[in-house]
């Protein structure tokens, strides 16, 4: 009797490498662009950091008028920010009344933009 081969054909491994192919050209390009996506993270991120040390700042400043730091422009607020702005991030400036909120303008890498509020207090 004899013996049968067990085993894959040629035309079965071909169209596994034809779907593998497939799936990867597919995918692929999912994966190519996400450094754009994680530098508007980053910019949304430090705009999300930079409303809460105002706030933070504000309250503080209301409480006792040496905790915290005068804020009169947006760009004051890097300075309540702990460990300051990152490099590479710049605040569009704009005047911040005393008790009034202001939205502001963050400017990171590769121009992503981002808005945040600041309330000023002196």
């Amino acid at each position: 009797m004899r013996k049968m081969q067990e085993g894959f054909t040629l035309v079965e491994l071909v169209i596994v490498i034809i779907i593998l192919g497939l799936l990867a050209a597919v995918a692929v390009p999912k994966f190519i662009d996400l450094s754009s996506d994680a530098k508007t993270a980053a910019t949304n991120s430090v705009a999300a950091s930079l409303s809460a040390a105002s706030s933070v700042n504000y309250a503080a400043r209301k409480v006792n008028s040496t905790k915290g730091v005068a804020i009169a422009n947006c760009t004051d607020v890097a300075t309540a920010l702990q460990g300051g702005l990152p490099t590479g991030y710049t605040i569009t400036s704009a005047a911040a009344a005393v008790d009034t909120t202001v939205t502001c303008t963050l400017t990171g890498p590769s121009s992503t933009t981002a808005t945040f509020s600041a309330t000023g207090i002196s």
